[in-house]
């Protein structure tokens, strides 16, 4: 039968529920998707789709999630697609929409993300998996929130994605409020991502400064760079999945960050 949703975009999308056939086109949406328990109706991934591992070793990929094969997944005939306003390019989409039933999502808020896993499973027919789901998120990030606040955490991090130029995660980021919810406040007032150098970085004085593991795949090499620069700001490796992925990796990203909130207090 048919059913019509709308997606996080404001766009009615119209499809064969439940879908059978279905390409997702983000990371953290598609590990989603395989822990709510469609292990077979996820035909398509990206080549960014790592987890579960099994899955992404065995799951056709359609390309990246800025240069999807647009060829190949119309060979695939999916009966739906689901993307990423952020994510996935608007031009790529757009044409997708106009042949295949395409749902969006668009996050800024670890409530926008609970809101995400809600629609997705009602989507795909897991509601019950989704709620339990959002269910541990939602403890999870309630403790690290209380645990925060009684260990008086509030520092000033710099969120570094990106080298050459340097890029931050400004205000109006999903990141940003990852950090906010751990008592960390962001060093930087601009929205989105933009461009530092380290001598204007060292004038912000942050307290601490995070090399993300994604999309830059910052090693232990690049921590004496900056601290040659910074050397009174404690610089850390991260990982980004904990910071960025808003799907069923918050269940994960809940004890990495207690523990990230015990070395940093």
């Amino acid at each position: 039968m048919e059913r019509s949703f709308t997606d996080q975009l404001g766009r009615v999308v119209t499809l064969n529920y439940p879908p059978k056939r279905i390409i997702s086109i983000v990371p953290s949406q598609t590990e989603l998707l395989f822990d709510l328990g469609l292990d077979t109706e996820v035909i398509g991934i990206t080549k960014f789709c790592i987890h579960p591992i099994e899955k992404f070793a065995s799951t056709v990929k359609v390309g990246g999630t800025k240069k999807l094969n647009i060829e190949m997944i119309r060979a695939l005939q999916p009966d739906l697609i689901i993307g990423n306003k952020e994510e996935n390019e608007k031009d790529q989409v757009e044409e997708l929409m106009a042949e295949f039933p395409v749902w969006m999502s668009d996050i800024y808020t670890l409530e926008d993300a609970k809101n995400t896993i809600a629609q997705i499973g009602e989507l795909v027919d897991k509601q019950p998996e989704a709620a339990y789901l959002n269910h541990l998120i939602h403890a999870g990030f309630t403790d690290l929130q209380t645990l925060a606040l009684q260990n008086g955490i509030d520092k000033k991090v710099a969120y570094l994605i990106w080298r050459n130029p340097y890029m931050l995660a400004g205000k109006d980021t999903f990141i940003d409020h990852i950090l906010v919810l751990n008592g960390l406040s962001n060093v930087v007032n601009e929205k989105r991502y933009p461009q530092v150098k380290l001598d204007e970085l060292a004038l912000l004085e942050p307290d601490l400064i995070f090399l993300s593991s994604e999309p830059y795949p910052f090693k232990e090499k690049h921590l004496e760079e900056i601290r040659n620069v910074i050397p009174r700001t404690k610089v850390m490796l991260v990982d980004g999945e904990m910071f960025s992925w808003y799907g069923s990796s918050l269940v994960k990203a809940v004890q990495y960050l207690f523990q990230l909130q015990n070395e940093i207090r």
